[in-house]
């Protein structure tokens, strides 16, 4: 996008005006010539291209154009998203974001209080049900899809089917979850293929613990349903009494070993046994082969036969590492491009689940997410962000997973976040373009929406729901009834989307993002007066191709005007001449090219330049 009002002096981008005076091609510092590889502003680490651009949806929220909004209201009054929802049209605007994957969240059958009886569904127990529309992390059966997502629920894998094959015709790729660590109370497979035993079927319930047992029980005491669970306020729920027939009980999902689970425990979900002991120090009888590791195999190997491209695993770290290690290349022998993406929250344990555990990707959840997110509410500095490169992700940044909203995450224009879509500029364009792993996007973050509202089991937390039925109001308006064409935005809210659009779509196509190393230059500009380095942040990315400069301004109220070094090692390294002169593109402004840029760093700013030799 071109801004041809602006300026000769000033150059502006999406929501905010940004600038850098004197900047010019020549070094305004020297120092060492060579950069060893003790060197403090960068890392040996090869750089790989994993730049995969994941736009995450909420399915059952994504299509859905009713906007009544009644908490805990049904699925009649609040309406559903359906696949049939997600169109060409929708699939292209997605494209246009720049995404090159779309994680359909929620797809797998779940437990929910909505009542499928007629078409030969067990109704669920709302005793052990969150909320009315239930968590996609509760699978009640994982050879089928969720009811709500099918105009004819009787032909709603066909349905789902004709997305993928959609989705693939739109030139996106398809990741669904995978959720491996729990099961729904009220989990029965009756759709799984003819001659597999369900998930339990087999298990021996006398005991405690048995290698290939699927699940864990507590002979001898019933399922006490948590004390003062109340799953929708005033109304009521199909069937609830606060009582739910399961005897023996079972571990709960969040490994709690007791018939009693509390309610802020996951105690709608049961635990997987993969053969570890947990009540006997944690034992682990691997061989033979224990038998939930081959029914989970088979259960990955029939959703990869549906043409799936790849699997987001729910809480990875809570199955054994050993698991991982023999599944992941098992389903490689069956699709070696399919992807796998591990939920992850230890950063200790992320170089082994990747290597030993070949995941492709990790959450970058603990480290980048934690401290962007505090210095967009104005609580943390940019030396957060130095410390994930230098040192959580230190050698496999290509494998970490960036975002700064997810279906987990508060909305980061919600009044618990930081109040402000804009805050994310600086740290989306950190999220997107620091390494050359992927990056994520969800559904609604592009036109800030901020979560308002008590949707109902969920409450008024900052979050969009994935347990209640609900219509999305801003993503609502960028959607404008099914066409997709953000027809009803702000003015604000198409300048907020057309930055994301511009952002990803750069990220998915430059060179330097996606192929080049990385070079901090904090040290090189702390001692300019201007230059808060706390709140600025500067690097490069590089290639023999192409060479950026980026900078950003996390500040939500202070304008900076420093004099931004690029050292004479650093172009050195980059394979520029000191001694020649430069021009500077803007590229998510589009700005003409420019040998000197004087530049304002505005409030919650970003710039990447692309450095050229004068021609």
């Amino acid at each position: 996008m071109k801004y041809p009002f602006l300026p000769a002096a000033a150059c502006v981008f999406g929501l905010a005006a940004l600038g850098l005076s004197s900047f010019t091609s020549q070094p305004s510092v020297s120092v060492a010539e060579t950069v060893l590889s003790s060197d403090p502003n960068t890392t040996d680490e090869q750089p790989q291209d994993h730049k995969l651009v994941i736009y995450q949806m909420m399915t059952r929220l994504f299509g859905n154009k009713t906007a009544v909004n009644k908490p805990y209201g049904t699925l009649q009054e609040n309406g559903v998203g359906k696949f049939n929802d997600i169109t060409t049209p929708a699939l292209q605007a997605i494209k246009r974001l720049g995404a090159s994957h779309v994680w359909y969240t929620g797809v797998i059958e779940h437990a929910t209080m909505t009542d499928y009886t007629k078409q030969g569904i067990a109704l669920d127990d709302a005793d052990v049900v969150k909320g009315r529309a239930g968590s996609p992390y509760a699978i009640k059966d994982y050879y089928d899809v969720n009811p709500d997502l099918a105009v004819d629920v009787k032909n709603r894998m066909r349905e789902f089917e004709a997305l993928v094959k959609r989705t693939h015709d739109n030139g996106l790729k398809v990741i669904i979850d995978f959720v491996p660590n729990h099961v729904a109370r009220t989990y029965k497979s009756d759709a799984h293929p003819a001659g597999v035993a369900d998930l339990g079927e087999k298990d021996d319930k006398t005991v405690a613990f048995a290698p290939n047992n699927n699940f864990y029980y507590l002979p001898g005491k019933p399922f006490v349903v948590p004390a003062g669970y109340n799953p929708l306020g005033a109304l009521k729920g199909p069937r609830e009494d606060g009582k739910f027939q399961e005897n023996p009980a079972k571990a709960t999902g969040n490994d709690v070993f007791s018939e009693a689970p509390k309610v802020d425990d996951w105690f709608e979900t049961i635990k997987l046994n993969y053969g570890v002991d947990y009540q006997n120090g944690r034992k682990k009888h691997f061989e033979p082969t224990p038998d939930t590791w081959l029914k989970m195999r088979d259960i990955l190997i029939f959703w990869a036969k549906k043409d799936v491209d790849g699997f987001r695993c729910d809480m990875a770290e809570m199955v054994p590492v050993e698991f991982w290690a023999w599944v992941i290349p098992e389903l490689k022998k069956v699709n070696p491009q399919l992807v796998f993406i591990g939920e992850a929250y230890d950063a200790k344990t992320y170089k082994m689940y990747i290597e030993q555990g070949h995941f492709d990707y990790l959450y970058d959840k603990v480290g980048l997410y934690d401290g962007l997110r505090r210095l967009m509410r104005g609580e943390g500095t940019t030396e957060d962000i130095t410390r994930v490169w230098k040192e959580e992700s230190r050698g496999f940044s290509n494998h970490m997973l960036r975002f700064l909203e997810n279906h987990d995450e508060q909305r980061i224009a919600s009044k618990d976040f930081a109040g402000n879509p804009r805050a994310a500029i600086p740290a989306m364009t950190v999220s997107a373009t620091l390494a050359t792993g992927p990056v994520m996007l969800y559904f609604g973050q592009d036109v800030g929406e901020p979560a308002h509202g008590s949707e109902g089991f969920s409450g008024e937390d900052g979050r969009t729901t994935i347990f209640d039925y609900w219509g999305v109001p801003e993503h609502q308006k960028w959607m404008n009834g099914g066409k997709f064409d953000g027809g009803k935005l702000s003015p604000e809210q198409r300048q907020l989307h057309d930055f994301y659009a511009r952002l990803l779509t750069l990220t998915s196509q430059s060179d330097a993002i996606r192929r080049g190393k990385f070079y901090e230059l904090q040290d090189a500009n702390n001692l300019d007066a201007q230059y808060n380095q706390r709140q600025l942040y500067t690097y490069v990315r590089y290639t023999e191709k192409q060479k950026l400069l980026i900078v950003v301004n996390f500040s939500p109220d202070k304008t900076y005007k420093p004099t931004i070094r690029i050292p004479q090692n650093v172009m050195q390294l980059m394979g520029l001449n000191p001694q020649q002169f430069y021009t500077y593109s803007e590229l998510l402004s589009q700005a003409p090219a420019v040998q000197t840029l004087n530049l304002t760093l505005a409030p919650q700013s970003a710039y990447i330049f692309e450095i050229n030799p004068k021609k």
